[in-house]
This record gives C-alpha cells, sequence and structure tokens, in this order.
C-alpha cells in the first residue's frame, strides 16, 4: 500500500490548520515558520512537493540564513526544481522590500551608548549586500540618532567616499558628532589601509568643524569591527 507524506500531497488536502495561509489568519504572522511564510509568496509548488516543502529546500540551502536568501539573485533561484521566473522575482522582490523598510526614518532616536547600539541601528541595512555601501549615523548632543544616510556605494572590493559629501550632510542635518560605517561583503572584519587612512582623515576634519567622529564600524555577516573598540580612533 502507497503511503504518501505532506510533502507528496497539495496543500489544499492538508488538514485547514496546517496550511500556510490559513494558519496565518487563525494564530497570527508570529506563529508562522521561515519556510511556511516563503511558502505563501511562492503560491504553489510542483506536482512532486508543496509550496512548503519547495521552501525548506530553498532554505536550507543557504542555511536557513534569511540574510543569505537575500543575496540570491533570480537566476540563482530559478535553478530550484519548480521556480520559475516569476516565483523567482516574488522572493526577490520581497527580500529588497523587507530591506527597504530598514531604509525608513529612525522614529525612536535610540540612544547610543556603545558600539553595539550603532551595528542595531544600521547593520539590517548593511548585512545581505553583495556589494560595499557607506554610510554614517548623524547624531544629536545627547548621542541618539537623528538620521542614517547614505555616501556611496560601489563595488565587491570598495566604494569612494568624499569627505565633502559626508560633512554636508552632517552640517545640514545639524549633527553634533557622527558614526561612520561601511561593509565588507567578503566577510573579512580587518580594516584595511585605506579605512585606517580614510578613518584618520575623516576624525581631523570633524574637529575642525566641531563634528565629533565617534566611531567607524565595518558590518560583515552578523559581526562588526569598531575603531573605537580597538582605540583606533
Amino acid at each position: 500500500m502507497e503511503t504518501y507524506s505532506k510533502n507528496n500531497l497539495s496543500i489544499k488536502a492538508w488538514a485547514e490548520e496546517d496550511r500556510p495561509r490559513e494558519k496565518l489568519l487563525a494564530k497570527g504572522k508570529q506563529s508562522l515558520s521561515d519556510a511556511e511564510l516563503l511558502a505563501i509568496l511562492l503560491g504553489s509548488g510542483s506536482r512532486d512537493e508543496t509550496a512548503v516543502a519547495l521552501a525548506q529546500r530553498i532554505l536550507k540551502s543557504v542555511e536557513n540564513d534569511l540574510n543569505e536568501l537575500g543575496r540570491r539573485s533570480i537566476a540563482e533561484l530559478t535553478k530550484f526544481k519548480g521556480m520559475g521566473e516569476a516565483k523567482s522575482i516574488t522572493i526577490v522582490a520581497a527580500m529588497e522590500l523587507g530591506r527597504r523598510r530598514q531604509l525608513t526614518d529612525v522614529r525612536e532616536r535610540p540612544q547610543i551608548r556603545s558600539s553595539r547600539d550603532a551595528y542595531d541601528v544600521i547593520a539590517p541595512i548593511l548585512i545581505d549586500l553583495p556589494h560595499e555601501e557607506f554610510w554614517i549615523l548623524l547624531l544629536n548632543r545627547a548621542n541618539k540618532v537623528m538620521s542614517r544616510e547614505q555616501i556611496s556605494l560601489g563595488g565587491v572590493a570598495g566604494t569612494v567616499v568624499d569627505a565633502k559629501i559626508i560633512f554636508r550632510k552632517a552640517i545640514e542635518g545639524m549633527a553634533s558628532s557622527i558614526i561612520l560605517v561601511h561593509n565588507h561583503p567578503s566577510g573579512n572584519l580587518q580594516p584595511s589601509q585605506q579605512d585606517i587612512d580614510l578613518t584618520k582623515k575623516l576624525k581631523k576634519a570633524g574637529e575642525t568643524l566641531d563634528i565629533s567622529v565617534l566611531d567607524h564600524l565595518i558590518i560583515a555577516e552578523s559581526s562588526y569591527f569598531s575603531f573605537a573598540d580597538e582605540n583606533l580612533i
């Protein structure tokens, strides 16, 4: 006698409380696993597996790391059996929408008391990017974040930073101090000599303008390097 698992059955044949859409309606979005949420985006699986099983397979390929999934291109996603261009576009668009959500204005104005506080404010924007970007945090006199400002974006190996743009944004934003931030897509947290030289240059320029450069963070994956913590600023 042939047996069937949920992976073989159509989601419509599952118990209603096990179906992702119905589960979300009945129990709320927090009750769904990453695979179930992804399955809702996919909409359907294939003749051989459900949307949930396909979602589980995709997540397994990135070790269940949503940041890593955010780096996947449409071409990479379409390599999975059951993933056409439309489904791949849906995932890429959803991941980008989530990233852009982090770009909204800082409403609560979190106070920066440590490098970790600064990391928590800016990391969601940078950790899954395949290219390098340079940002600054603008702080008021109470060290509360007024805004996050993108300075430049480049390729995998680096990006060009213009000191004039940095301090123009700081002056226009009425910042008392700033924190420099950029990411290393390679995953290497160690600052290059260029990073060190740039930090010294910007700190000196800030002193002239009475705008303190408090720190410079290098972000890679789920960790970071702080110039202030390492007494390099």
